[in-house]
């Protein structure tokens, strides 16, 4: 595959992971998740998970890679609205 066509998705695994570091940032700051959507959340992980199996299934190392730190991310912001509500 083309080099600018492996930056593009590149560039998206990377931002689509990473931008759930700043909702637990502040859910660890203020100790507060009300406005957190439990169900949401526990939906994106089950979507995450499913895209991660896709990843191996397919033997992608980028789908793998960029879902199994999302899910990671996920999981935290799910415990994090078990133990502050």
């Amino acid at each position: 595959m083309p080099i600018h066509i492996e930056l593009v998705g590149s560039l998206a695994a990377a931002i689509t992971t990473l931008c759930w570091i700043p909702q637990i940032v502040k859910i660890v700051r203020h100790r507060e998740t009300a406005s957190i959507s439990l169900v949401t959340n526990v939906s994106l992980a089950l979507g995450v998970l499913l895209w991660l199996f896709y990843g191996m299934m397919i033997s992608s190392w980028p789908v793998m890679a960029a879902n199994g730190v999302t899910l990671l991310l996920i999981l935290t912001i799910l415990g994090l609205k078990l133990r502050y509500g």
